[in-house]
This record gives C-alpha cells, structure tokens and sequence, in this order.
C-alpha cells in the first residue's frame, strides 16, 4: 500500500495498526514531516511502515507498483490535484484501488448562529483558494476522479455531529481540529483585511464557544434544537478525520 502525503503520520497509525499483515510505504516531500510521522509510528511499535521523502508528481516507483493507494487531505492543498491523481495511477497496479478522503470546510452548520463565525470559516476558505488549494474539494471528488482516468469510482459523504454528550468529539474534532484550523489563519485574515480583529475575536469566540454545551456531528439530516448549541460539520470517515467524501474501490482505467 502507499500513502501518498503522509504528513506527520496522523493516518500512518491507523492504518498501519488496522492493517498489520499490510506492507505500506508512505511519502511526504517534507523531510521534517517524515521525521515526525516515524516517530509517531515507532512510538506505537508498528514495524510494517516504510518511509521516503518523495513528490507526488515524481514518484520513484515503477508503473503498476502498488494495490492500493491512499490519500487523505492532500489534494485540498494542490494548485492540480487532477494531474496529482494521474500520477499515482501510474503506480497502481491493473484492479487496483484507492481510497482519497478529502474535506468540504464550507459545509458547517451551527446553533445559536453567527455571523462573525460565519465569516471566520470563510476566511479558511478563501485563503486556501489564494493559495491554490480549495478547502471546498470534497463536493469534487468525483468529477476530479473520473477525469484522471479512475473507473468505479463510487462517493462516500461522511459528516460530523458533536453536542455536549460526545466529549470526545467536542474536545478532538471541536476544540482540537476544526475550530483550530480556522483560528490558525487569524493572522492572515486580519493582514488582508477580511476581518477586523474585533470580528474574528469575536467569530472564534463563537465557535469555541458552540462545544460548551454541544459540539459537532456525522449526519446527514440532523435536526438542531432550539435552546442548545450545535455544529454540524463537514464529514469524516472515523475519529481521526476531520472531513470527507471517500471514494473507495475506486480503479484506474487501463
């Protein structure tokens, strides 16, 4: 298996403890990253991970290396994920398959509303753009599959839900992942002039605020009860993910 964007390792864990019997390769262009992520993985005495420094777009494998590939909040970041996807379907083998799970940061509901909130979550989202990423990805992951010459190619949308009796969730995907997400982009945000800071303390405030009683879910219609606070947010395919639309057994086209 290859895990292309491995990052720090977050996913490396899991799949290597979920899969022992599996032989996984795992890549990331940064050096700083791969050192942390075989850290992570060492800590937890898993010994089926192999790590390279490798691109994305220049992979040193042969062709029809691997069985299965995969990707998790990699392609959010590239200027062209659809060349990305091509080039890793040169590495997998004919019947092969992969799964991408990727996040929609725009599909966050939450109670009471707010405005500045509100605003703050779209900051994420057009900083990213000028970036050449879209934190909108996950709504495209079909069209961007088929494109890249997969077949198969079936979509998972996956949500989060959290109210006050998840802790767990409050606390991890909440507090930890998403609401920190958005407030690490405050500094840019406020440079551009997108948001005074009054505005962005204040929408921060305000998502800090939606776990005290309640916090965020993974469905697709939940219904929002007048008098607590709730968030519904964008998908994720277990406790480790923040968002996601999953295609899964997804094969290339030969």
């Amino acid at each position: 298996m290859l895990e292309a964007g491995c990052g720090v390792g977050a996913q490396t864990v899991i799949l290597a403890g979920n899969s022992p019997q599996a032989d996984i390769t795992s890549v990331d262009i940064s050096d700083e990253s791969l050192a942390a992520a075989k850290q992570r993985v060492d800590e937890a005495g898993l010994g089926n991970v192999e790590f390279r420094q490798a691109d994305i777009f220049d992979l040193p494998f042969p062709d029809d290396h691997f069985d299965h590939i995969f990707v998790c909040f990699v392609l959010e970041h590239l200027p062209n994920p659809t060349e990305a996807l091509a080039a890793l379907a040169r590495v997998l083998k004919p019947g092969g398959s992969i799964t991408v799970i990727e996040g929609d940061h725009g599909s966050t509901y939450f109670h009471p509303d707010s405005e500045p909130a509100r605003r703050a979550v779209q900051c994420l989202v057009d900083l990213q753009r000028q970036a050449g990423g879209d934190a909108l990805i996950g709504r495209r992951l079909y069209p961007l599959l088929v494109r890249s010459g997969y077949r198969d190619v079936h979509v998972s949308p996956r949500m989060v839900y959290v109210d006050a009796s998840r802790p767990a969730l409050v606390d991890g995907f909440t507090r930890k992942t998403f609401t920190a997400m958005v407030e690490g982009v405050g500094e840019q945000a406020v440079g551009q002039g997108m948001m005074n800071e009054a505005d962005w303390a204040a929408g921060i405030r305000d998502l800090y605020r939606t776990p005290k009683t309640t916090g965020l879910s993974a469905t697709r219609s939940s219904r929002l009860s007048d008098g607590d606070d709730q968030m519904i947010g964008p998908a994720a395919p277990g406790p480790k993910c923040d968002g996601l639309f999953a295609p899964r057994e997804t094969t290339p086209v030969q």
